[in-house]
């Protein structure tokens, strides 16, 4: 209720932003908002900026996100916005539920952890959407810090740290004729299970480079289908932890609204091994 409720303010926020924000850009080529609030696909961010301002105006995403697995809960919401299709800040807020897997370990049926996102993303280069006689994808960098509220039970389990800072670099590439996109991300980061399970490990505390994939087929103008991977690191004795991938469709029924459904393979989480889960987002952008 607490993510809902901040959601509520932020919708309710963007809701007064059409006068700033542009209406310039294609359908879902500023793509949707990652579990950690940055634009772009659903497990990783992309090189895009949030919402759909273009050079001269401002524009801004809120979203919600809801992931089920067989044993656990996640939801997230947030805000992300864009400043002149050049700089885009973020915030995102994470509740992950243990459900029952909290009463096996000590904590309590629907023992939760909450973590705090505060994201920026910089546009260094290229354009994807304009450069479509060059080979050059659009390039930018970002930073994700992360805030966790379980510290004592995150160093209970090996963690080093309740925070971190993750560093990224993403390059997006839109081939219009073929209707196709292509994003890579390569990260720099010390996080377990996003941040979720704490920062740093007993078997590894030092940071780690990390790769993120997608790829979309734009079905129409505003259906796109695709996949995604996303590698992460293994620091903790205590569980071991498995890259993500995800099968997605995202539908944009009206330019300020879009759906996106998926179907991700998580792996093992703590104690639960071959974690799948289907992950529901939806997103309001100007």
């Amino acid at each position: 209720m607490h993510v809902i409720k901040k959601l509520t303010l932020l919708l309710a926020w963007g809701a007064a932003l059409p006068a700033l924000a542009g209406s310039d850009k294609l359908l879902l080529t500023g793509g949707v908002t990652q579990l950690e609030g940055a634009a772009g696909g659903g497990l990783t961010p992309w090189a895009v900026i949030a919402g759909y301002g273009t050079r001269d105006q401002i524009g801004a995403n809120a979203f919600y996100t809801g992931v089920w697995s067989q044993d656990y809960g996640l939801a997230t919401g947030g805000i992300a916005v864009g400043l002149w299709d050049r700089l885009e800040l973020s915030y995102a807020r994470q509740r992950f539920n243990t459900r029952e897997v909290g009463g096996a370990l000590g904590l309590g049926n629907g023992f939760a952890f909450n973590q705090d996102v505060f994201g920026v993303k910089l546009r260094v280069l290229g354009n994807a959407v304009l450069d479509q006689d060059s080979w050059l994808p659009q390039i930018a960098i970002g930073v994700q810090h992360k805030r966790n509220d379980q510290g004592a039970v995150l160093r209970a389990i090996g963690a080093k740290d309740d925070h971190g800072t993750d560093f990224y670099v993403s390059a997006t590439k839109l081939f219009l004729a073929q209707s196709v996109l292509a994003n890579a991300t390569l990260r720099q980061t010390k996080a377990n299970q996003l941040g979720i399970l704490g920062f740093g490990g007993d078997k590894r505390d030092g940071y780690s480079t990390q790769f993120e994939t997608s790829l979309a087929y734009l079905v129409r103008k505003d259906l796109a289908v695709g996949v995604e991977y996303r590698s992460k690191p293994d620091n903790l004795k205590i569980a071991r932890e498995d890259d993500w991938y995800d099968f997605f469709v995202a539908y944009q029924p009206i330019k300020n609204v879009s759906v996106t459904l998926a179907y991700a393979h998580l792996g093992n989480i703590v104690i639960k091994d071959n974690q799948r889960a289907p992950y529901l987002s939806l997103q309001v952008g100007f």
